[in-house]
């Protein structure tokens, strides 16, 4: 009941929500260049300056409830064991070999990065997944969501830019299903979130290269085509049982869906609480496990950090110079800056069973230049002990979404807002009106469908 768009509506709002095409259609702010969240910016964050929110609390609006992120996993937060246990339910997509010339790269021997023309990503969110949809019509589970919007619930606490995300529930089954907006900034990375001074629109960038906004789609177009661009072709590629679920041949006509698998998996979080997720892998790698002498293909997720200017100011680390001598600093430099970034990707990785992490140090070719990159090195992580390295507690990442999975079981069926303010380090938990952010998705549809109806003639 209440589902929306069926599957034809949910490929237009797949295609609609690529970031851009990897770099090659939006790269300039084009396609997928919408804006940044809403007047991201002021002067740092220590001035609290007019940040806005990520969308505006209307007035039929009821808040349910409200935290101190802070405060959430010391106080709040009570039961932070782990799921009780985990299982597959479903792999799509492919995944193609790790190409480890890209161990090999360094700050005297830079890799180009090159852009994926034809590659096609989907962040598609959970309502609009048509296996998820499956999946719950089978009853496969009570509570539905996908890696990034749980990841992103789970280190919130970290986050310092505006944000919201979407809860329906269901009548009849009280299903949860966590979504996002349709025309929200969700799925576009963000740059230095969480440094002592983050960038902010500069009179002495009449371009504007370095405002949030403009930064924000540099990085997540980074990340894609570097995800892609350190795998060997298609000849190593492991096919699984289910093909890409939002690649459509007729509609992405000369594209290819880039290398993903789809996992779809089921965590059983006691109280009968059994939380089905898309989580997404990006490649495979072979690797000696821990204590074992032989190697073994192992699932790895792959993201890429990116520097725009080592001299913005004293404080920063300049890649080219500490890269390839001391790595350790860069990323404690980084750990500082992009906290909340590094703890999504961690848990995304988490959630996904990655065994290994990729993070790529990606920097522009030239400071004025945003659109040309080279990568100065790259390093793997284990998961698990990223995650031990940077605070980031896997218990503490389930109490999260354990006490927002209570709390709206208690709730009435209907719609809700989980979001974070704008300038102080607070979530609301707002009931909504039903058709809330249904008129945005409906005007977009007409003028897509429009503008088909013009092509064709």
């Amino acid at each position: 009941g209440g589902r929306r768009g069926g599957r034809g509506g949910e490929r237009r709002r797949g295609r609609r929500e690529r970031c851009g095409g990897g770099g090659g259609r939006g790269g300039r702010g084009g396609r997928g260049g919408r804006g940044g969240r809403g007047g991201w910016g002021g002067r740092g964050w220590r001035d609290r300056v007019d940040r806005q929110a990520s969308v505006s609390v209307r007035p039929d609006w009821k808040r349910i409830d409200e935290y101190d992120l802070p405060k959430m996993l010391l106080k709040v937060v009570t039961d932070q064991t782990p799921p009780k246990g985990v299982e597959d339910l479903l792999w799509c997509g492919f995944l193609d070999q790790y190409n480890d010339v890209y161990d090999r790269v360094s700050a005297r021997a830079p890799a180009p990065l090159k852009r994926s023309e034809n590659k096609e990503f989907y962040p598609v969110t959970t309502m609009d997944d048509p296996v998820i949809e499956k999946l719950a019509i089978e009853g496969a589970g009570n509570v539905f969501a996908t890696d990034a919007i749980l990841a992103h619930l789970m280190t919130c606490p970290r986050s310092v830019y505006p944000w919201d995300i979407v809860v329906q529930k269901l009548p009849g089954s009280g299903a949860l299903f966590f979504d996002k907006r349709d025309s929200s900034q969700f799925d576009y990375l963000t740059v230095n979130e969480t440094a002592n001074n983050p960038p902010t629109k500069a009179d002495d960038d009449p371009e504007g290269i370095n405002a949030p906004e403009r930064l924000s789609l540099e990085a997540t177009m980074i990340n894609q085509n570097f995800s892609q661009q350190i795998l060997k072709s298609a000849k190593t590629r492991k096919n699984f049982d289910l093909p890409n679920p939002f690649f459509d041949e007729e509609d992405d006509e000369g594209m290819e869906p880039a290398s993903v698998a789809y996992r779809y998996r089921r965590f059983d979080l006691g109280e009968d609480v059994k939380l089905v997720c898309r989580t997404e892998l990006h490649g495979v790698v072979n690797k000696k496990s821990p204590g074992s002498a032989k190697e073994e293909e192992q699932y790895m997720t792959a993201y890429a950090l990116n520097e725009y200017d080592p001299n913005r100011d004293h404080l920063a680390v300049n890649w080219r110079k500490k890269i390839d001598s001391q790595r350790g600093a860069v990323l404690a430099n980084e750990l500082k800056n992009n906290s909340f970034k590094l703890a999504r990707w961690t848990a995304q990785s988490l959630l996904a069973g990655a065994s290994q992490m990729k993070v790529g140090f990606v920097s522009r070719a030239s400071t004025k230049n945003p659109y040309e990159h080279v990568v100065l090195a790259t390093q793997f992580y284990r998961p698990s002990d990223f995650a031990a390295q940077i605070t980031l507690s896997e218990g503490g990442m389930w109490g999260m979404i354990r006490h927002l999975i209570t709390l709206f079981r208690d709730q009435p069926e209907g719609k809700y807002v989980v979001m974070r303010d704008p300038n102080k380090s607070i979530m609301r938990i707002f009931a909504v009106p039903a058709g809330t952010f249904e008129e945005d998705s409906d005007e977009e549809e007409e003028e897509e469908q429009g503008g088909d109806e013009k092509e064709e003639e």
